[in-house]
């Protein structure tokens, strides 16, 4: 059987995967993420990313299943990714304050030597409440924002959010209820 192969470093995928109960290895593919056509939406941009990455941790594992997702914040047309820094987390927070905006994320299921390819493109809707400079800057001070597309983590206790429409997982970063599918659909089962 071919061994399932994360290619994300990402600590919270990392966690869903194991909470849903998969045997799995993880070999993050090293990609540039701020490479692409400025004229693509934020949904292509994450299947691009996503494409991206299972293609390749893919060429390194061509007999293994791999799993990429790349998760963007989209306000309006306009992406909102990782900050670079609490500068940029700053800007990126107040400009998702008292907005609905959206979580996508790209998921792409793959194995080269068979040619299996499945992808899967997810939406989720948020609301977030206007947030005070003080609330603002207490968030930024605990460093819970990096290394996460629109500088947060709902799985964060983030005191923001007042509502979701769609799957959490999804706004976590990797929506379980379609990896789950998918997985089962190339013959993948949880281990427990």
């Amino acid at each position: 059987m071919a061994r399932l192969i994360l290619a994300s470093g990402s600590p919270r995928r990392l966690e869903l995967l194991r909470e849903a109960g998969y045997a799995f290895d993880v070999h993050p593919a090293d990609v540039d993420e701020s490479d692409f056509p400025p004229s693509l939406s934020p949904a292509e941009i994450a299947e691009l990313l996503a494409n991206r990455k299972a293609d390749t941790v893919a060429r390194r594992f061509p007999d293994d299943l791999v799993l990429a997702a790349d998760t963007v914040v989209a306000l309006g047309n306009q992406m909102l990714g990782k900050p670079a820094d609490a500068d940029d987390a700053r800007r990126i927070l107040r400009s998702l304050s008292g907005t609905l905006h959206q979580v996508i994320t790209a998921v792409v299921l793959c194995r080269a030597s068979t040619g299996t390819r499945l992808s899967k493109t997810v939406r989720s809707s948020v609301s977030m409440r206007e947030m005070t400079d003080q609330e603002l800057e207490a968030y930024i001070a605990t460093g819970l924002w990096e290394g996460k597309a629109g500088a947060y983590g709902i799985q964060d206790n983030d005191p923001f959010v007042t509502r979701i429409d769609g799957s959490l997982t999804n706004i976590v970063g990797l929506p379980m209820e379609q990896t789950r599918a998918m997985l089962s659909d190339c013959g993948y089962e949880p281990a427990r």
